[in-house]
């Protein structure tokens, strides 16, 4: 027996049965409802026959050595390939604990499977908060750093920019800590699952606050786009939602910390009306998902995201795409994709527009670019909205668009890796990290790692 294969089989006998497979025979039609695992929103069906669900990092590292290739697998919320391996999945969903908050340090440790509505309210309990959330707390604190993911406000950086550590298995099982003063930090943190699997995550914190969101209606475009600034601007947290009809923004929400001095918005704002009940973002839908509006103080945890935690987020099932442009070019790109109101419209839920602060991630969509976000949620309509996303990435190219990497997107790979400075050495590190190519998927092998 060969010395590799030797080691791989003994690590196997120790590990136990706790790594026995969930579902460890290939998909195929005479066992369909046993293996078929779809993501969130039910768009993508994950190739992977094999899925473990570890409970701890020594059996998360355990399953390394063994398993070749491999990919670990959060919430399930990306709308792409970007976590289903040829081999083997790794759930960290049974690692989701908050493990521990260091008040001295103004640090929380959470597991690698957390959800941030998992243990949000358990901070908030021991006077804590994060500086910024998502609009949806369904999604792994994990995941949603590695692929940049974010909130909005003119100072608030992505999701990632919270990070101070990470405990990461490498391809070889290793279970190495990497935190702000290690050198490969801005690589690995929004590292796409390149370097291996993170089991442990570390965040700052910052004293509990209080947020109230107030909703404005059918804002004029012309408004918006004369006052762009001042309306993003208007509060710690600022989304302006639309449908791209009727030269109207349908909404603005405009979230504002207690602990910050704030003024009476008033009953109009910049042409738009004050809202009388609470809104979905997607106007025909029920209000009962969202978080409380009508500017009723609440706890962080329960204002900054737009959806609570028990309840389906969003609209459920969808598709998802989203694209950055330098925040000064914010206006433009808006108008530019207006004039295809007709077309998106038919295919389209909601589309929302953030801010995000420039942050040094070697392969975020805001390095050292201050950035606008133009989201889109759109109705489960493949084909229509494929096309869609090539004529929308077409139109925002002048402007160096970049998409979220967990989102539906087209850009060619070519293009796509020309803009980002720190490529060359993103790829570089991901070869020297993974030399054997563990942790490689079709996504890596198309979107980073050249032909």
């Amino acid at each position: 027996m060969k010395r590799k294969e030797f080691i791989k089989r003994s690590t196997l006998m120790v590990a136990g049965s706790m790594l026995v497979p969930y579902s460890a025979t290939p998909l195929n039609p005479g066992n369909m409802t046993q293996n078929i695992r779809k993501n969130w929103a039910g768009n993508y069906q994950y190739k992977a026959p094999n899925l473990y669900l570890p409970g701890s990092a020594e059996e998360v590292s355990a399953l390394v050595k063994m398993k070749d290739p491999q990919k670990a697998l959060g919430s399930r919320h990306c709308f792409n390939n970007i976590a289903d391996s040829p081999n083997t999945q790794i759930s960290l969903q049974k690692l989701s604990r908050m493990l521990e908050v260091d008040k001295e340090n103004r640090t929380v440790t959470v597991e690698g499977g957390a959800r941030y509505g998992d243990f949000c309210e358990a901070l908030d309990q021991q006077g804590f908060a994060l500086h910024n959330l998502a609009s949806l707390p369904h999604i792994t604190a994990t995941g949603a750093c590695a692929t940049a993911t974010h909130g909005s406000g003119v100072g608030n950086g992505n999701l990632a920019t919270a990070v101070s550590a990470v405990e990461l298995v490498t391809p070889s099982g290793d279970i190495v800590t990497i935190n702000r003063e290690h050198q490969d930090f801005n690589a690995v943190v929004v590292g796409l699952g390149a370097f291996g699997i993170i089991t442990k995550i570390k965040l700052n914190i910052e004293p509990s606050y209080q947020v109230r969101q107030d909703i404005f209606q059918e804002l004029p475009v012309e408004m918006m786009a004369d006052h762009f600034d001042e309306i993003m601007s208007a509060g710690y947290s600022v989304s302006l939602f639309t449908d791209w009809r009727y030269k109207k923004v349908s909404q603005v929400w405009i979230k504002r910390r207690m602990d910050q001095e704030i003024s009476d918005l008033g009953d109009e704002y910049y042409g738009a009306r004050a809202a009388d009940r609470n809104l979905h973002p997607i106007v025909a839908l029920s209000a009962e998902n969202c978080t409380e509006q009508m500017g009723v103080p609440g706890p962080w945890w329960n204002r900054l995201p737009h959806f609570k935690m028990g309840f389906t987020p969003s609209g459920g099932e969808e598709l998802q795409s989203e694209f950055f442009i330098p925040r000064e070019n914010a206006v433009d790109a808006y108008l530019a994709i207006e004039k295809m109101s007709d077309e998106i419209y038919p295919h389209l839920l909601i589309s929302e527009i953030r801010t995000i602060k420039a942050d040094e991630f070697w392969m975020s969509p805001c390095y050292q670019q201050d950035s606008v976000a133009i989201h889109y949620t759109w109705k489960q309509q493949p084909a229509e909205v494929k096309a869609l996303i090539s004529r929308i990435e077409a139109e925002l190219e002048p402007y160096g668009v970049k998409p979220h990497w967990g989102k539906l997107f087209s850009v060619d790979p070519v293009a796509l890796r020309e803009r980002y400075e720190r490529y060359e050495d993103f790829l570089s590190l991901a070869r020297n990290y993974d030399p054997e190519g563990k942790f490689r998927n079709a996504y890596l092998d198309k979107n980073i790692y050249p032909v």
